[in-house]
């Protein structure tokens, strides 16, 4: 039997807190509480096992290893006090996948409208996996796509049925 186009695994252990404030701001104090540059628009920093992404003009995601979660959540809920802003802990709420193998970007191509030659090494892009939200970016080998927990069986599903033996999309 052919192999998978790509492979697909359900990434868990992972902590996620939304910070939404006013960037240009709160930018300094935010960057400092979570060791990581503020990222450009539609950018991701990266720093080991730690990720800060931009998902609008106001909110960032902090994506870090679930241990380290309280201790960010504290440091940015202290480093923005007296702030507008909002620091909430989304990890329940999300479904993570990582998808990799030769043909990742074949079979993200089928389910999300992102041209992936113009993503940036650095890029990070909100968009829909089929008929769900989703988020994604690249790592080592591949791909990494966020969306709801309540998705996650679709999302699944759908990124597994793209990845069927044989079904890689013709050369452009």
């Amino acid at each position: 039997m052919a192999e998978a186009l790509a492979t697909i695994i359900r990434v868990e252990g992972l902590g996620m807190v939304t910070i939404r404030a006013d960037l240009d701001h709160a930018g300094d104090a935010i960057a400092e509480a979570s060791g990581l540059a503020i990222p450009d628009q539609t950018r991701i920093v990266t720093d080991g096992s730690r990720s800060l992404g931009w998902m609008s003009p106001d909110e960032l995601l902090l994506v870090l290893p679930a241990a380290e979660r309280a201790d960010a959540l504290t440091a940015l809920t202290d480093a923005l006090a007296g702030e507008h802003a909002l620091v909430v802990d989304v990890s329940d709420a999300r479904a993570v996948f990582d998808v990799t193998g030769p043909h990742a970007a074949d079979v993200i191509g089928k389910l999300m409208p992102v041209d992936l030659d113009m993503l940036p090494h650095d890029g990070l892009r909100r968009s829909r996996a089929a008929q769900t939200a989703a988020a994604l970016w690249r790592i080592p080998g591949g791909f990494r796509l966020i969306g709801f927990r309540s998705t996650a069986d679709y999302l699944r599903l759908i990124l597994e049925n793209a990845a069927i033996p044989g079904s890689q999309l013709a050369p452009r």
